[in-house]
């Protein structure tokens, strides 16, 4: 794979720290929507994660380090699906993450709407069996299929139950489902930890801990921006009231970086809007705390 020039590349860091072969990290761009069910634009998140990393700083105050200068980050150029769709994207998809796991990059994939996320899942678990998997989400995504389509965005983690245990699947953040989805969760004995329950202090002093208790030593995060409450990320297609904060979330990351090894990651449902950069900078800065919580003590 080729690295992106400087100007495309996350947090537009030089091309001694970003080439393929001598960086550590690999970021791919996975800008594939199909499904989406409300608002569109998430073809357009990678690309508006990217550029807005250019204005994150390379110094992290939670982690004390320059993890881009430590280990070197390579973007390379977006996936390119055609008209392909579904089934055929996730092969693309799985096909390119297994070629930079196995040449030994860590793999953060940015999407895209949330359907991409099984391929990386799917990839990381053969080489990781005994991983969990923690699903940041406003939704359970866990419906056998929506609109007809298996595939949907909204049946994701359906397709990742298909093939990892039930009760290694974690959900954080979840406050939109059908009774179908409470019923898998409840069958499958998925762990999944409500909103309303995690505001409410149900889990105790600090919910974080108890999310990460729930995690096997080796996890994978898919992290689906509307996870967060609209108010700090509005630019989603299916934005849901009574999210979370951007400081309890660093919270979690950081006890799971030091608790756990985080094995790979994707951020997805980014849709961005032209009338407010924010949003896409968030997304931006986080998937640099992802990167950050994985590589403490590396």
């Amino acid at each position: 794979m080729k690295a992106l020039p400087r100007s495309k590349n996350f947090l537009g860091i030089g091309k001694e720290h970003s080439a393929w072969a001598t960086s550590r990290i690999a970021i791919l761009s996975a800008p594939y929507e199909h499904s989406v069910s409300y608002g569109g634009g998430t073809a357009k998140g990678p690309a508006a994660i990217l550029e807005a990393s250019h204005y994150v700083e390379f110094w992290d105050e939670d982690f004390k380090r320059e993890l881009c200068f430590d280990h070197g980050i390579a973007a390379v150029a977006p996936l390119s699906f055609g008209k392909k769709k579904d089934k055929d994207v996730l092969d693309i998809i799985e096909a390119a993450v297994d070629t930079a796991l196995d040449e030994g990059k860590f793999v953060v994939t940015l999407g895209g709407e949330h359907t991409i996320s099984a391929a990386p899942i799917h990839a990381h678990f053969r080489r990781h069996p005994g991983m969990s998997v923690l699903q940041f989400d406003a939704h359970s995504d866990l419906r056998e299929s929506y609109l007809g389509n298996p595939y949907s965005h909204a049946s994701v983690m359906a397709r990742v139950a298909e093939f990892m245990p039930g009760e290694r699947i974690v959900q954080a953040g979840i406050r939109a489902q059908c009774i179908e989805e409470h019923q898998m969760i409840r069958d499958r004995g998925i762990r999944t930890f409500y909103a309303c329950d995690m505001h409410a202090g149900v889990h105790g002093a600090r919910w974080q801990d108890a999310v990460a208790d729930a995690l096997a030593d080796e996890v994978y995060i898919t992290f689906d921006v509307d996870y967060f409450d609209p108010s700090i990320m509005p630019a989603t297609g299916t934005p849901e009231p009574g999210g979370f904060q951007w400081d309890e979330t660093v919270a979690l990351l950081k006890i799971i970086g030091a608790k756990k090894r985080i094995v790979g990651f994707d951020v997805v449902e980014l849709a961005p809007m032209r009338s407010l950069t924010f949003p896409s900078f968030l997304a931006a800065k986080l998937v640099s705390k992802l990167l950050n919580a994985a590589f403490m003590g590396r």
